[in-house]
């Protein structure tokens, strides 16, 4: 269990830890010589079951309050200190929303120096202290009262914490290892050391994990959990890890050490927000803001989802855009201050930290957010299947959900593998929906366009399902295929029943001209001059090749200029080398040399690929395209 201190400057946080632990949590010479806490500082406490309570002191200071967030953050009891003589601070009132925008439910008043005031001042101050937990958090924690230097109420404060360590259970749900870094320096003889709360999970020695958001992979060379050496620490403990191969100038507070399973960074989450009851203004959408989550805090700015404004006292869907990357799970709690950062404001969690750019306002958006606020994974991941018209990215799913495997899928559900990477399902009722959207538009164009066999693939997509990820519409067509709803001819897609019908004189023409083509290799064959070795009318062979080509037997480059199949499937394969040797980037030149072929003709034939969906243009360059299977 991890205990943090919370109250006003001077009210005896760190003098109560001493008193409870006798460890002194002051190590900063500047600390020492001002009397006051400027950093985090931490203590342990052996409980009679062999277990280690570890102690988080925070800062009371108002201009630190940044330093208290991300002590607080990770801690599982809360101890909210206020001075007999002092009574409740501004400092109190701020910590204790701190704490109750966290979630933190566990915990406890101290009145602290307790032999400067007599028993009826004490009896007022508790009275106090009950009316203003009452809007918070911890409504109904016990209030005691102690005095570090005689002595009183420390020991029944010790057992108060001693009772409430045993009644933690161990955590673990499935998650996969996150401890959020507070702390970062270098150790003789042991190198770089990072130390932290641990959120979620559990670490070995010699473990590989990833720094975020930076993405620096290290490794585990050692660990300390509640200040022992162990092999392995888990979640609920205060970690110190040695990493191997790293200077410490690469860990900083806020960063994350996680598993690379779930390494992510995000500049964009949705939330649920609660606005702090004392507020006296809403908050609304723009309102710019300080993001404090784990131990880092960034600015940021809010857009409120489901309301006009998220008045004080209630909770609103939201979406916050960060300047910076920082790392977030499903789960984590996180808390806004004035963009000054001199006043606590809201505090909410992360529903989703891959949020959407665009239609994050639109009811289909809102009723995945409402699905992500269900209580466990299963349950969130099959509410998502059912509601995600456009298919799940499983992998992204696990990552967002800091989940070390995925919980059983539905068997309802479809799901593949592609080849570029990554493992999409979709609900059986949302792929039923998007084959009859699918087979509308084909009926559509079909009927609109008789002489054409059909859409190719990217182009049907854009027709029938704009919003439907590549890699999952492809999955989709592969199986509409094997299941005999759809039919594909080169790049083209149709209805089984309807096809581009060859005459028997276009039939007797295709065979005179397959061997010209075959020959015309990389240069392709104009119309013109497949008439003339056919010894056929000109206008009749154009025809004859355009319906080829709307077969899907053929490929028209351009305008009157044809290649076979097997031509273009060579000339794709070499583009294909191409991107393979410069990072994905076809450029015309290179194009050119690999094919023997002139510049012009060489543009021509990238600018088809292009439209057929291989490649995709940007500027001067062509792109390979690595969710494309045709001619593969």
């Amino acid at each position: 269990m991890i205990v943090g201190t919370a109250g006003h400057i001077d009210h005896g946080k760190t003098t109560l830890v001493r008193a409870l632990t006798g460890v002194d949590t002051d190590r900063l010479p500047e600390e020492k010589k001002r009397g006051i806490s400027i950093e985090l500082g931490y203590a342990f406490l052996d409980t009679p079951g062999g277990e280690r309570i570890g102690f988080i002191d925070a800062p009371g200071h108002e201009r630190l309050v940044h330093t208290m967030l991300a002590g607080a953050s990770g801690i599982d009891f809360a101890l909210l200190l206020i001075a007999a003589d002092d009574g409740i601070m501004p400092q109190t009132r701020e910590h204790l929303a701190v704490l109750s925008l966290l979630g933190k439910t566990r915990g406890a008043a101290v009145i602290t120096k307790a032999d400067r005031a007599d028993a009826g001042r004490i009896a007022t101050l508790t009275a106090e202290i009950q009316a203003l937990l009452q809007q918070s958090s911890l409504a109904g924690a016990p209030v005691l009262a102690v005095s570090a230097q005689s002595g009183q109420g420390v020991d029944a404060l010790r057992q108060l914490l001693l009772d409430a360590s045993g009644a933690v259970a161990a955590q673990d749900g499935g998650q996969a290892f996150r401890l959020a870094v507070d702390r970062s320096f270098s150790l003789g003889g042991t190198g770089t050391v990072v130390t932290g709360t641990v959120h979620a999970g559990q670490v070995q020695v010699a473990e590989q994990l990833q720094l975020v958001p930076g993405g620096l992979a290290v490794r585990v060379r050692s660990l300390h959990a509640q200040n022992q050496p162990v092999q392995q620490a888990h979640a609920g403990q205060r970690c110190a890890v040695a990493l191997a191969a790293i200077d410490k100038e690469q860990a900083n507070r806020g960063d994350w050490l996680v598993e690379p399973a779930v390494a992510l960074s995000t500049s964009r989450l949705d939330a649920r927000l609660s606005l702090w009851h004392a507020e006296e203004k809403a908050l609304k959408s723009g309102a710019r803001v300080q993001v404090h989550l784990g131990a880092e805090s960034v600015p940021g700015t809010i857009a409120v989802l489901d309301q006009d404004n998220l008045q004080p006292g209630a909770s609103a869907l939201v979406q916050i855009v960060l300047r910076q990357p920082l790392g977030a799970w499903h789960g984590d709690r996180v808390v806004l201050r004035d963009a000054s950062a001199t006043r606590t404001l809201a505090g909410g969690v992360v529903l989703d930290p891959f949020a959407p750019v665009r239609y994050r306002r639109t009811p289909q958006r809102l009723a995945e957010l409402a699905v992500l606020e269900l209580p466990e994974p299963a349950q969130r991941l099959q509410g998502l299947l059912e509601h995600a018209p456009h298919g799940l990215d499983l992998r992204r799913f696990q990552q967002a959900q800091g989940l070390r495997q995925l919980p059983v899928l539905p068997a309802s559900a479809l799901q593949g593998e592609h080849a570029a990477g990554g493992h999409w399902a979709i609900g059986a009722e949302a792929a039923q929906q998007a084959w009859d959207k699918v087979q509308q538009t084909l009926a559509a164009f079909h009927e609109q366009q008789p002489d054409e066999l059909g859409p190719a693939l990217t182009r049907l997509r854009r027709l029938a399902l704009p919003r439907m990820p590549d890699p999952l519409w492809e999955l989709l067509v592969q199986r509409w295929r094997e299941a005999g709803l759809l039919s594909q001819q080169g790049a083209f897609l149709h209805l089984p029943e309807h096809g581009v019908r060859l005459s028997a004189t276009e039939q007797r023409l295709a065979e005179k001209v397959r061997p010209h083509l075959v020959n015309a290799g990389h240069e392709g064959a104009w119309a013109r001059d497949l008439a003339k070795w056919a010894a056929e009318p000109e206008p009749l062979v154009r025809s004859t090749l355009a319906r080829l080509a709307r077969r899907g037997e053929l490929h028209q480059v351009v305008k009157d200029l044809y290649y076979d199949a097997a031509t273009m499937q060579t000339l794709v394969q070499l583009a294909r080398q191409v991107a393979a040797a410069h990072q994905d980037k076809v450029l015309a030149a290179d194009y050119r040399d690999a094919t023997g072929l002139g510049r012009k003709r060489a543009i021509q034939i990238l600018e088809y690929l292009d439209r057929i969906g291989v490649l995709r243009r940007v500027g001067d360059t062509h792109l390979l395209r690595i969710d494309s299977s045709l001619f593969a």
